[in-house]
């Protein structure tokens, strides 16, 4: 399940000449990024990033950690990603799909193709911990690659404890499968591209009030359900995605039924742990406003060149064939004066040295309180010592 922004126009012949001439020629949508944040700075000045919620889930997740480690270097472009099974679409798509859900606290919220399961983790940061976060992926192999990297998250990264996490749940099945009995969904994406005849049965997973964003007919489209059988669409991208491969019956005939995961309940233990969590926040950002008046807020490390826009292309690998696209950017500027100034700019940002890496004021604040430390670790979400 590929994504590729645009209209699919050729596939180039010869991989190995073809890729080096096509990456001499083009870009992404949009400009590449040295780190996660210059890809965010991009994609913010390119309009792809229209929102405060989204910006932070973005900042806060590293693209790259998705990555095999041998194609970590091809992370902060603006290219779908695909190896074998894996995939990942291209930051312009997942950032339009994450506007166009408009996501909210307590949502729940159902992946169809979560892959890596990278946009089901943003979405998390979003959704906080009474919210629902439910994958299905058709292969095996890509759900246990989802969990190292979910489990890696949680254990490792700081911004899982700036955030109230809902974190997600992936279950093995073909999308096309669901139970009807299942429950249904404030949200829904679908990573594949949907048949014109698989519209309906996407369309009764919303509750009313929800909102569908799909690959339908070559279009990024975007569904609300406004009322039992009352819908809005709106086409927000042109796209080519891969289309939903068709359940396979098994010997008897019947199809093989998809269980989603039941809604529980929070536990009273959990949820003391959810309380606990942030009245500590609380009180660190009350110390931090004190102090400085920074609070717990993401910034960029250091300044940004600024971004010149400019229509540009998107490469799309996909194994051993590439396909290219065009996707327009609002406008073009190719001024001497703004080279100049990017130039200036680039000289003062190298010269400028990079901070201290940020504290993890929450972790050595819970490691400090006179626990035992069982119980402080489970604070911590089992993280290591």
């Amino acid at each position: 399940m590929w994504t590729n922004p645009g209209t699919q126009a050729e596939m180039l012949q010869s991989p190995a000449e073809s890729v080096l001439s096509v990456i001499l020629n083009m870009g992404g949508a949009v400009s590449a990024g040295e780190d996660n944040d210059e890809l965010i700075d991009n994609l913010k000045e390119a309009q792809y990033i229209r929102t405060e919620l989204v910006e932070q889930a973005f900042r806060a997740i590293d693209r790259a950690d998705y990555y095999l480690e041998e194609f970590k270097e091809n992370a902060y472009k603006d290219l779908a990603w695909k190896h074998g099974n894996i995939h990942l679409s291209a930051p312009c798509i997942y950032s339009e799909v994450m506007e166009a859900l408009d996501l909210q606290p307590g949502l729940s919220f159902l992946n169809l193709g979560s892959g890596t399961g990278y946009l089901s983790s943003m979405v998390g940061l979003i959704l906080g911990p009474f919210g629902v976060n439910h994958g299905v992926e058709l292969h095996s192999d890509v759900i246990e690659y989802a969990k190292q990297k979910l489990d890696f998250f949680i254990r490792t990264s700081d911004s899982f404890d700036k955030f109230d996490f809902c974190e997600p749940s992936f279950v093995t099945g073909n999308c096309l499968e669901i139970s009807p009995d299942c429950s249904q969904y404030d949200r829904v994406y679908c990573g594949a591209g949907v048949q014109k005849e698989h519209e309906e049965y996407m369309k009764n997973l919303l509750k009313v009030g929800g909102i569908l964003v799909m690959p339908l007919e070559e279009k990024l489209t975007k569904i609300t359900r406004t009322g039992p059988s009352a819908w809005e669409t709106k086409k927000i991208l042109a796209v080519s995605f891969a289309p939903l491969i068709q359940p396979c019956h098994s010997e008897s005939g019947k199809s093989r039924l998809v269980q989603l995961p039941p809604l529980a309940v929070r536990s009273l233990q959990d949820l003391a742990r959810i309380a606990i969590r942030r009245a500590i926040k609380k009180i660190i950002h009350q110390e931090s406003l004190s102090k400085s008046g920074n609070g717990l807020k993401n910034t960029p490390r250091f300044k940004r060149r600024r971004i010149r826009r400019r229509q540009m292309e998107t490469i799309v690998f996909l194994d051993k064939e590439v396909f290219a696209s065009r996707i327009s950017n609002p406008s073009e500027d190719n001024s001497c004066e703004d080279l100049e100034e990017e130039r200036r700019e680039e000289e003062k940002t190298s010269a400028e040295s990079k901070p201290d890496p940020p504290v993890n004021f929450l972790r050595q604040k819970v490691l400090s309180l006179p626990l035992p430390d069982p119980l402080k670790y489970y604070l911590l979400y089992y993280r290591e010592k």
